[in-house]
């Protein structure tokens, strides 16, 4: 059986929440390494 590795982030909102997830997302990308990255703004 196969898995797929998701990283999902939801509501990121305005500037702040772009600044936020520039800086924390490089980070959990490495931690996690999802096969794919959904997020909703």
């Amino acid at each position: 059986m196969s898995f797929i590795n998701l990283l999902f982030i939801g509501d990121i909102i305005g500037k702040p929440g772009m600044e936020f997830i520039q800086t924390w997302l490089p980070s959990m990308i490495q931690k996690y390494k999802p096969d794919v990255v959904i997020a909703n703004g």
